[in-house]
Order: C-alpha cells, then sequence, then structure tokens
C-alpha cells in the first residue's frame, strides 16, 4: 500500500520507468498540488494523498507502451491500472491509469478529475469542458454557484497553465 509520493516515485522507477516518465509524474505533480492547495482555500474536502499518488501514476503503463510517451495511444491505460494492480497499489489509485483520460464521465471522482485536469494545465493546455467539470462538482460541493467558484478557480488554472512552457522546456531534458 503507498503512503505518499516519494513511494510513488520509487515503485515507478522499480518497475523500470525512464526517466522522463517519471520527470512527468513530478510534473503533473507539481500541478495537483496547486490545485489541490487552492481547493482546500475555498473549503473544498479532498484526498489530497490520493491525488498525489494518482498525479505520480497516472501513466505508469507508458512503461509497458513507450511509444506512448511520444505519439498518441491508449494503450497505457488498461495497462497501467493492472501493472499497479499486479504490483500490490490500491485499486482507487490504480484506477487514476484509466480515469484520467475517461475524465469527463459519470462516477469519476473530483480527485479524478483533479488529476486530469492537473495532465493537461501542466503543459499549458486549457481544457474548458473538464476544467466546468471541476467547477461544478466544486459549486456543489460548496453548495455555490458555478460563476462564484469559476472565479475563484479560472486564476489558478490561467497561473498553472502560464507555466506550461516552463515545465516543457525541463521535460526535454529528459
Amino acid at each position: 500500500m503507498l503512503k505518499d509520493r516519494n513511494e510513488a516515485l520509487l515503485l515507478l522507477n522499480e518497475l523500470g520507468a525512464i526517466p522522463r516518465l517519471v520527470h512527468h509524474g513530478q510534473t503533473v505533480g507539481e500541478a495537483a498540488d496547486a490545485l489541490t492547495a487552492r481547493l482546500q482555500s475555498l473549503g473544498v474536502t479532498c484526498d489530497a494523498r490520493l491525488i498525489e499518488l494518482g498525479a505520480i501514476l497516472h501513466d505508469a503503463g507508458k512503461i509497458q507502451h513507450p511509444q506512448e510517451l511520444s505519439q498518441p495511444g491508449t494503450l497505457h491505460e488498461q495497462s497501467g491500472e493492472a501493472l499497479l494492480l499486479l504490483h500490490g497499489v490500491q485499486p482507487e489509485v490504480a484506477r487514476f491509469c484509466v480515469s484520467h483520460a475517461g475524465c469527463n464521465v459519470p462516477g469519476v471522482s473530483l480527485e479524478e478529475r483533479v488529476v486530469a485536469l492537473a495532465d493537461k494545465l501542466w503543459k499549458g493546455k486549457r481544457e474548458p469542458d473538464l476544467e466546468l467539470n471541476v467547477i461544478d462538482e466544486v459549486a456543489a460541493r460548496l453548495g455555490g454557484s458555478r460563476w462564484d467558484v469559476f472565479e475563484a478557480l479560472d486564476n489558478t488554472f490561467e497561473n498553472i497553465a502560464a507555466y506550461g512552457a516552463g515545465r516543457l522546456e525541463r521535460s526535454r531534458s529528459y
């Protein structure tokens, strides 16, 4: 059972992840940390540890499908979940391998949506539909309006995305 970011990173390395994939997990983790901190500052209850682990491990299947590190593909999603489960990772963490790509369907948790959004924002990409799903979930939890939550979160989304070019540049060195 994984407890924290360091254990998740250690597992990626033990499973044979190349440095670029480990760095990607860390970079998505940075974006997820910023999102989590902002949600918590608004009084939103979420599982920060689950988000942290999901951000690091969401692309673990790319260990088995390395071609998907540089080109689109979905083979890594189911493979990653199976790989993590095989190595004793808790199911709610392994699920991020699949849910980070299919995050706009019913039944996906706020934590899964946060990781999916972090996986877009880290590189400077805004995803309006995904952002609205997060906003609507937060509004429902807080009993507030969509507009009020949009105003509270949009700057955070923009600030994370604004550093995307720098994160991409750092990622090229791996």
